[in-house]
């Protein structure tokens, strides 16, 4: 957990959440914790911990942690983890709250067990989740996105190494937050990450297998992907993120192990969508994910191979990303 400095963009740790999980409490989530999603009121965090990913039987490590989150602080609490019961909850790999704050989705899935997505409705005074029931996903679904307007979610299936994927379409019921679905579209090799351009008229996924990114144009009444091209990323690219203001887009790229990693860095056609690549900026060692911050005036990317996070200013005009510090995790 972090404070951020609204002027520079800097970080300032204020500590590891304590969690209750399996035997007595200890500063963490849980097994193999992967994704972590926040409310849009800013009240609940939601964090996905797959478990032990090499117990494929019935995945029943897996779990949802819940944490209230303090509205002076930021610190979390907390609250109740919701346990793996297959087919309810499997695997899961990502987590996305609806922008009203009413519902959550979570992608489970992985060899041996189903591949689905988990719903769910939130209380709004405790955060807790009751689930409302599973759908169908592709293979290996590895993340979820609602877009900005609440009516359709999408799920990247990941489907294996070097192999064609695909992304899941859906309908969200507007009343009772069940999805509906409305097929699938390709992408390249093992997508890994998914994200909607605030406008609603574009989506863009991350395809580690291939090293590029598919652009898709979205049907304004349906939700209905199609496909507009793809551009090339850096190497693994593994996580996608949009500025709040729908100018530029941004690609985390693995790499590998403990190796040297990228962020390429793109501008974005307002009337097609379509990206053009700006330059790329180096990261630490490995990294897994890019956040920017809703001022678009800044960007985050987690560096799994440095145990660290690398913190930069973006540029108004150009969308160009620069180093302001990084801060060990």
């Amino acid at each position: 957990m972090y404070t951020i400095d609204p002027t520079t963009g800097a970080l300032a740790s204020i500590g590891p959440p304590v969690s209750t999980y399996g035997y007595g409490v200890y500063y963490g989530s849980g097994v193999n914790a992967g994704s972590v999603a926040v409310d849009p009121l800013g009240k609940f965090a939601y964090i996905t911990n797959a478990g032990d990913v090499y117990d494929y039987g019935d995945g029943a490590d897996g779990s949802v942690a819940i944490y209230t989150i303090n509205a002076t602080t930021g610190a979390l609490t907390a609250t109740v983890t919701i346990n793996g019961n297959c087919p309810g909850l499997c695997l899961p790999t990502s987590v996305v709250v609806d922008p009203s704050g009413r519902l959550a989705y979570v992608a489970n899935g992985g060899a041996g067990v189903p591949f689905n997505v988990a719903m769910y409705t939130i209380n709004s005074t405790t955060g807790a989740l009751t689930s409302i029931g599973t759908i169908s996903a592709g293979t290996d679904p590895v993340s979820v996105a609602v877009d900005p307007a609440g009516k359709f979610a999408y799920v990247a299936n990941w489907t294996g190494y070097d192999t064609d994927g695909s992304v899941s379409m859906y309908t969200i019921d507007a009343t009772t937050g069940g999805l509906t679905p409305m097929g699938t579209i390709d992408t390249e090799l093992s997508p890994t990450s998914i994200a909607i351009h605030p406008s609603v008229k574009f989506a863009y996924v991350t395809n580690s297998g291939s090293n590029d990114v598919s652009m898709y144009s979205i049907d304004s009444t349906t939700g209905a992907l199609t496909s507009i091209g793809s551009i090339a990323a850096g190497t693994d690219p593994v996580s996608v993120a949009v500025d709040p203001a729908g100018k530029f887009a941004y690609v985390a790229n693995w790499t590998g192990s403990d190796t040297d990693g990228t962020v390429s860095m793109y501008t974005i056609d307002a009337t097609t969508g379509v990206l053009t690549a700006t330059g790329t900026i180096a990261t630490d060692l490995s990294p897994t994910s890019i956040a920017i911050h809703l001022s678009g005036k800044f960007a985050y990317v987690t560096t799994s191979g440095s145990n660290s996070v690398s913190m930069y200013s973006i540029d108004s005009a150009t969308g160009t990303l620069t180093l302001i510090a990084t801060i060990g995790t």
